[in-house]
């Protein structure tokens, strides 16, 4: 069997509190193949943001193992993009150097190629000629697409994405799914995508994992069978109408619930 990219093995966390340990994951298991895209969607507070900073290696877990590449993750990676449901665009700076600021941190391109490339992203994601605004003078949906450009100017081989449309409207969403698949075309990566839309995971990823309550294992996993460019009108389509059933009731039974899977279209 073909390794994944990402292969996250047995893994337990638990954060430490004034009562105790407080755990979070367990014994959880996760592959995504290299240049695959998966989404991760459970219960709230089921360990999900946990288990994007042990990809990242913001966190070392408790028991397990996290490999990326065929390398076990200790430490941060320079080869790990983020982005998170809060832009966090710095007001002083235009939108072009914001997209830049990883690349002062770590310099893994030269000031005029990171230019380049910067405003290449910008162009793809709809931001051509706004280089220069504040983020301010931005919409929402505009700091989001910024912010996707950010994670991706250092050309990671991984990006990892908290629930970063989880706080705009329905059709702004909607609009940032078809973004996300240009610039999977223009600028292939692997992904990993923290969402409690199922319509998002169902239209973004190739496999779906739903966690169980906390503290969360690997309770099911969906593989997603439309083919094609995909577009909105297939998720109203019976192929995408039973997944979407099917993941609902696994949710149910991720918090406990008795439910059987809704298959009316």
């Amino acid at each position: 069997m073909k390794k994944g990219l990402i292969e996250i093995k047995a893994v337990s966390h638990a954060y430490a509190t004034a009562e105790g340990p407080f755990p979070v994951l367990s014994n959880l298991d996760l592959s995504v193949s290299e240049g695959g895209f998966a989404a991760v969607v459970g219960p709230s507070g089921c360990g999900k943001s946990t288990l994007t900073r042990l990809i990242a290696g913001l966190l070392k877990p408790d028991a397990g193992e996290v490999w990326l590449q065929g390398e076990m993750v200790h430490s941060p990676r320079p080869t790990v993009g983020m982005a998170f449901q809060n832009p966090v665009l710095l007001e002083w700076r235009s939108i072009l150097k914001n997209v830049l600021l990883p690349l002062e941190i770590v310099p893994m391109l030269s000031r005029a190629e990171g230019e380049e490339r910067a405003r290449h992203l910008l162009e793809l994601v709809g931001l051509g000629g706004f280089e220069d605004k504040r983020p301010s003078e931005l919409s929402g949906g505009m700091r989001q697409r910024a912010s996707l450009c950010r994670a991706l100017i250092h050309q990671p081989k991984v990006l990892v994405l908290d629930e970063p449309f989880g706080a705009l409207d329905a059709f702004t969403r909607e609009d940032l799914w078809q973004v996300m698949h240009r610039l999977r075309a223009e600028e292939p990566f692997t992904g990993v995508l923290i969402t409690h839309d199922l319509r998002e995971s169902v239209f973004l990823a190739e496999d779906v994992y739903v966690l169980s309550g906390r503290p969360a294992h690997t309770q099911f996993r969906l593989r997603v069978t439309l083919n094609g460019r995909r577009s909105i009108e297939q998720l109203y389509e019976s192929e995408a109408v039973k997944m979407l059933a099917e993941l609902r009731h696994q949710i149910a039974i991720a918090q406990g619930q008795s439910a059987e899977p809704d298959t009316r279209h």
